[in-house]
Order: C-alpha cells, then structure tokens, then sequence
C-alpha cells in the first residue's frame, strides 16, 4: 500500500481513507478564514475610492509606502508598479487624480516634470481602511478584544480619534537653497533628522539642519542676529528663552500669520503657548512640551517598603535608605553640573519651596510671567527659599552618585536608565532611554511624580521644551515659506510622527490621547494628565528677559557651596550682587 503519510505527499497532508488532502485547518478556523475573505473584499470595495479595471490597488499601495518611507514617486515608476502597460497605467492614474486621491506636484520651475503623493483624503482613506482590517484580523486569529493585545487591534470607537501621517504640501515650498533650520540636539530633534528625506518629500525641498547643544544653540541664536540677514529660516528656541529673544527684537510676532491664518491653538498645552508669548504678541508655535519629573524605582521601593516620595523630606529618606555604593547603587540622579544644568536645578528647588527665582507677583495659579516688570525682575538669591534649596541639595548629595558634580541633563537619565540610580529628576525628553530599552533595569519598573514639595510649596512639574520661531533678520521674501513650513512642522501629524519614531513628547492634547500614541508609554497620560490639571508650570524658570543669564550665575556660584568652597550665606550674597548688577544694566529696574 502506497504511504499517504504528511511527510510523503508533496501536497501536505491526505486522508488516508478518502485520499483527499486534510486541511491543517479545524472546520470552525476555515469558516471563520471563508468569512473573512469575503468581508475582506467587501471592506475594500466600500472603504477604498477604486475604479476597476486599472488594478488600482497595486498603484496606491505603491504611492502610499513611498509616502510613508519619503521616496520619491514618478509616473513613470507608478506605471511600472502597477504592472499594466504604460498607457492602460497612465489612464488608470489620470482616473485616481481626477477623484482627488493624489497630488501631482511639479518637480521643476516649467512643471514638465512632477512627483506623485497620496492626498490628505488618500491618506485617510487607507487609515480607515487599515483600522476596519484589523478588527475583522482579531476574531479570525482569536484574539479576545478586551485583552491587552485585542486593545491594540480594536480601536473601536477611538478610531475616530487616531492621527493620520502628515500628507504632502499641494505645492512644494519655493525657497532657493532649500529650508535652513537651527535646532537642538535632542529625541524629537533627532527624530526630526531621521525623518529628513519623508519631510523633504512633504514640502518639496532640501532642509538642511543644524543642530547645537542647549547653550551653543542660544549662543547661535543670538550671533545670528547680529547678522544683516539670518542664515537660518527657523529656530528652536526653549522655551524660557523667548521673553529675552522677544524683548531683543531676535525673532518676530507670528500674530499676524496666526490671524490672518486662522491657526488654532487650543490644542496645544497652555503653559506652552504662554511660555512662547512675550507682553500680549506670540512669538513662537511650541515643538515639543517637556516636564521635569521625579522617576522612581517602583520595584525597589517595594522591596524597601517605602512609599514614592511627595515631599522633599520623604525623598531624602528614599535616597537615603536606597543608597548602597558597595554594590553600585545610589540613592539619586539630578543635575549638579556647573553651569547651566545647575542653574535650572536651582531654580526648579526655590519652586519646591514656594519661590520664583526673580519676584514675580502671585496668582491664583501660580505666579505671573507674562506682565513681569520692574521690581518683579528682581532676582531673589537671598530668600529663604533659595536658602532651604542649597541645603536640599547638600543633603541629596550625600546620596548621589560620586561624579554628580559632572551630571547634567543626559547623564543623569543615562544613570538611571542603568541602574545605577535609584531616583532622578528627568526630563520627559529623555524617557526614551527608559520607556524603549527592554535591557533598562527600569523598563517596565519606573514611577513618575512631580516635584516633592517643600515647605510653602505646592504640587508642580517644571516645564521645558522648545518652540519654533522665525528670526526677524528673515528675508522678506522667505517669511511666507518659513511660516507654512513652521506650521506644518509643529501640526498634530508631525508631532505623532516624531513619537512613532523615537520621540516621546508632544505639546498637543490631541495627539496625547491618539490611541496609538497612547500605547507607547504610560507617560503620554500621565502628562496629559497634568496638563490637564495645571500642575505643569513656567514659572520655576520663567520666560523673562535676563533668564539665561540668572540661570548661568546660580549654576556657577551655588556650584562652590556643593564643592565645599563656599558656605551657602557667602554664594548666594555673591549672585544676588551679581544678578542685580546684570539686571540694572538691562534697565530692569
């Protein structure tokens, strides 16, 4: 008798009695798989906008794949992927511009070239599309909806509320020697550039990138002001910096564009629009929102039975009980290197306690930035808040680790990201080396909080982050290309971009609660979360002229106190002279 058996057949396996192949399928799996083949078509001819007849299926994925990876289509390279023959290919592409589903965009200044993309109404088709797909894909492998994995299959009524990708510019950009950015080196930034060739695909032109750590990148800033024409089309400002870029006439009022424009700016964080505002005029349109959170080792506190710290106290007690140099464990991670990093850490502690760094007038919500003058830009070293700061962080670098007199913003991150520190202030920006690296000792195990509060404090995240501004050494004729691109740059589609490509920030509301967006990290709530509730404040480091330079002498002179070189009383009488002085020569007060 002939052997029927699986390994055998090359057909796979027989029925030995019917001599039928048997299908490696149970009968309920095969329906299910019948069943959705047929809804898989019906899905497709209703979600699609498709003729038939010029296999225009093959054709959009094409473009839509181009789309997403940033290569360029051509009619030419659309016929071939269709596998029809140029002139049926051409009749069938004609047919999908016609319904509007693709741009054709003129490639050169007579227009006898041009390059296909997808259109905004293309795109959100195939959104659609894709999301219907994968909740008929669920049931047919059974994957239960209410389970974690089904969650991120069946978006279900939050459908409706996932972000599109950015769709091409109807007409490229016209600026000659392409867009010219000045723009910080950090995840979003980053993201930005890796995404360089998809973004010069959407407007049509070369962008060209410079990018310079945080006070290389205000020091640029700056000298490129002094210049009769600016080099650059836009730049990244932070956002403490705009009420002293604003008040210098460095950059200029995008009110005029806003309105005649009709941009909205709802959706971004408040604090974030307030903070790129300088005496009633918007000067920039934020990039990125970024707070400075308390990480904390959730599972290590655990094992020490210790609640995560709210107050300044309780977190020197964590620090303090977490701290084990012999096996290479610190208690705390935060910036104590001189300078700048310095600077913004005192000036988060005052607020712990209750305290601008300069005297700016309360409110009910905090303090008021916006209409600071005169008496209210005068510093305020020797307050008692600024005393009880230096003494926190004598106390915490008791538990630091040993080169935290070098840490400043990425070192700290990376310290904890490690292991090796057990708590650390952080910025938001560098979470990807938490929430992405399944290797972290902390992926999967981290906590986030505000700032402990101190005595007369009240619950606040400092806030940080970038906006985009124009220089107001601008060419005229390169404004109206640098402010659509400015737009386009900072819209609820290139924010979710930056995100799905390594970034984890945005200034948005709505693209914090995009589902997709959503799934990446539990910190996408937990900040939109205290958006929501005003606990992220500028005022800790507020966008007044003489910021930058206040931050710089805190940075340095409180970083004698921490060297052992000078007492607290002796370093803050020494910035208060030093600020006062900076400030009477700007006509402060």
């Amino acid at each position: 008798m002939t052997d029927h058996s699986d390994e055998s057949h090359p057909e796979g396996p027989y029925d030995r009695l019917t001599q039928t192949p048997m299908s490696k399928l149970s009968s309920t799996e095969f329906a299910r798989f019948l069943d959705f083949v047929e809804r898989f078509e019906d899905e497709t001819e209703q979600s699609l906008s498709m003729a038939n007849g010029y296999r225009e299926m093959r054709m959009m994925i094409h473009l839509m794949r181009n789309h997403l990876a940033g290569r360029l289509t051509t009619p030419t390279s659309l016929a071939e992927a269709s596998g029809l023959s140029y002139g049926t290919a051409k009749r069938g592409i004609e047919s999908i511009r016609r319904r509007g589903l693709v741009i054709a965009r003129p490639r050169t200044r007579t227009g006898k070239t041009v390059s296909l993309h997808p259109s905004s109404e293309m795109i959100a088709e195939w959104e659609a599309y894709a999301n219907r797909i994968k909740a008929l894909l669920g049931p047919l492998f059974g994957v239960d909806p209410a389970s974690e994995l089904g969650s991120r299959i069946f978006l279900g009524a939050e459908a409706g509320r996932v972000i599109s990708p950015p769709a091409v510019l109807s007409a490229r950009l016209e600026m000659k020697g392409g867009l010219r950015t000045l723009i910080h080196a950090d995840p979003t930034f980053t993201a930005m550039h890796n995404l360089k060739r998809q973004l010069e695909s959407i407007f049509g032109l070369e962008i060209h990138n410079t990018a310079k750590s945080i006070d290389g990148l205000l020091e640029e800033i700056l000298d490129n002001a002094r210049r009769a024409t600016s080099r650059y089309d836009l730049v990244a400002c932070d956002l403490p910096w705009f009420g002293e870029l604003a008040a210098k006439g460095v950059i200029m009022p995008l009110d005029p564009l806003i309105e005649r424009d009709g941009q909205d700016l709802s959706d971004f964080h408040p604090v974030a629009i307030r903070s790129a505002r300088h005496a009633g005029r918007q000067y920039g349109i934020p990039l990125q929102t970024t707070p400075e959170l308390l990480c904390y080792r959730r599972d290590l506190l655990e094992q020490a039975r210790l609640d995560p710290p709210t107050t300044t106290d309780g977190l020197i007690e964590a620090a303090r009980r977490l701290h084990d140099p012999a096996k290479g464990r610190y208690g705390i991670a935060w910036n104590a290197a001189r300078g700048t990093p310095l600077g913004h850490t005192f000036s988060f502690l005052m607020a712990k306690f209750g305290q601008p760094i300069v005297n700016l007038s309360p409110t009910d919500g905090g303090f008021d930035f916006e209409q600071a003058t005169g008496e209210a830009l005068r510093p305020m070293f020797l307050s008692d808040a600024a005393y009880r700061a230096c003494e926190y962080m004598l106390d915490i670098l008791k538990f630091s680790p040993p080169n935290i007199l070098h840490m400043a913003w990425y070192e700290r991150a990376k310290s904890y990201a490690a292991g090796e520190s057990c708590l650390a202030y952080c910025y938001t920006l560098l979470a990807p080396l938490i929430e992405f690296d399944r290797k972290s000792p902390a992926w999967g195990n981290t906590g986030y909080l505000p700032h402990p509060t101190g005595q007369y404090g009240r619950t606040i995240t400092p806030i940080g982050g970038y906006a985009l501004a124009i220089p107001a050494n601008l060419s005229e004729e390169r404004v109206e290309a640098a402010w659509t691109a400015l737009r386009h740059l900072t819209s609820a589609n290139m924010s979710k971009l930056y995100i799905m490509n390594g970034s984890l920030v945005t200034p948005r509301f709505s693209v914090s609660q995009d589902p997709e967006v959503a799934a990446l990290s539990p910190l996408i709530g937990i900040v939109d979360d205290m958006a929501r509730r005003d606990i992220l404040q500028a005022w800790p480091r507020p966008p007044v002229p003489g910021i930058a330079e206040l931050i710089d002498i805190a940075g340095n002179e409180i970083f004698e106190v921490l060297d052992g070189r000078r007492s607290i009383k002796k370093a803050l009488s020494r910035a208060q002279d030093r600020a006062d002085q900076a400030m009477r020569a700007r006509g402060a007060y």
